[in-house]
This record gives structure tokens, C-alpha cells and sequence, in this order.
């Protein structure tokens, strides 16, 4: 199913939402990547405050390339989520009402989202120029001295993704492949 969402989700929303669905995402969506993940988890540590708040925020693991002259943005692509994986679920526990990247999710994130009601959601890797065209606005937020992986507020406008892990735990990459392996036989 296609679906128009806003940023950042209601937890309703997300809670509707299915592996598998084709979203549109409007609105404020963050950067954050290792190194920026890292220093949020010293934070937290360290008892101090986040630079950003969690609640229903997505965040997109992406570092993107220099803007050319007239755009907000270089090429926005998604970084590989599993490297995020050890950080992923005390942000969710925060609140984050979702990630978008490319790959697969430890079962600790994906138990997780489910404890929380939150979703994982896929961008398409190789497509960071077009991705960028979704970005109308961005702006460094926090950790400015980490270049690409300082912590970017994005504004999206129609920013398309995919649902590959719900909120209720289904993972389109092991539906998905099942349903490809049946096929085959």
C-alpha cells in the first residue's frame, strides 16, 4: 500500500503501518550516523542531554556529498543500519518513532521497535541523487566538527521509502524471501 506519512510520526501512524508499504514522507527527519551515534550514546552516558529530540523523530543514517550550487543537499543515500545497531535501541527506549537506511536489524533493535511501536524503513542504495531531490532544506544541528556525519535537520518533501520491519516485529527481508524462495521451487 502507498501511504503519504508525516514527520515526526505519530505513533499511530506507525502502528499502522505494514512491511511492505510504500511511504511518502513529508516534513523534519534527521541525520545522525556512526560517529554522531556514538557521541549521542556518550551523552546519555554521561547523563547529558541529546542534541536532538527522540520522540516520534526519524533518523535518516546518512552522510551526504557537498551540495551543488543551487541545492540544499549533495547525494543523500542510506548508510548501512547494522552499524547503528548497538546504539538503536536506547534511542528507541528515548522515543525515536523510526530509522531509515538499507539493510538488515539486529533482533535487539527489532524487539525494540516492537517494545516501542516504532518502524525501520528502507531507502534505495545507489539512488542518493534522486533521494536528494526530496530535500528541500538542510541544516547542521549538532556535532558540526564530524562534516558528513554531524547531525543534519532535513526538510523532506514526498521522500520515498519502504517499511521493512513494522512495529509489530514483520521483517519484509525474511517475508519477502520466503515468498521468493517458494516461488523458485
Amino acid at each position: 500500500m502507498n501511504r503519504e506519512i508525516q514527520a515526526p510520526i505519530d505513533a499511530e501512524v506507525a502502528k499502522e503501518l505494514r512491511a511492505g508499504d510504500m511511504v511518502y514522507i513529508t516534513g523534519t527527519i534527521y541525520t545522525a550516523r556512526d560517529a554522531a551515534h556514538k557521541r549521542m550514546d556518550e551523552a546519555l552516558s554521561e547523563g547529558k542531554e541529546l542534541p536532538i529530540e527522540m520522540k516520534g523523530n526519524l533518523i535518516y543514517y546518512m552522510g551526504p556529498s557537498p551540495a551543488r550550487e543551487g541545492r540544499p543537499i549533495g547525494s543523500a543515500g542510506p548508510t548501512t543500519a547494522s552499524r547503528m545497531d548497538k546504539y538503536a535501541p536506547k534511542l528507541l527506549d528515548l522515543g525515536l518513532g523510526g530509522m531509515i537506511g538499507k539493510g538488515k536489524r539486529s533482533k535487539e533493535v527489532i524487539d525494540a521497535m516492537v517494545r516501542n511501536g516504532a518502524v525501520y524503513l528502507a531507502a534505495i542504495g545507489g539512488a542518493g541523487a534522486l533521494l536528494s531531490k526530496a530535500i528541500t532544506e538542510s541544516e547542521v544541528v549538532a556535532y558540526d566538527d564530524l562534516g558528513t556525519e554531524a547531525i543534519r535537520k532535513l526538510k523532506v518533501e514526498r521522500f520515498p521509502a519502504i517499511v521493512v520491519i513494522d512495529s509489530t516485529g514483520t521483517n519484509l527481508y525474511e517475508t519477502a524471501d520466503k515468498l521468493y524462495n517458494k516461488e523458485k521451487q
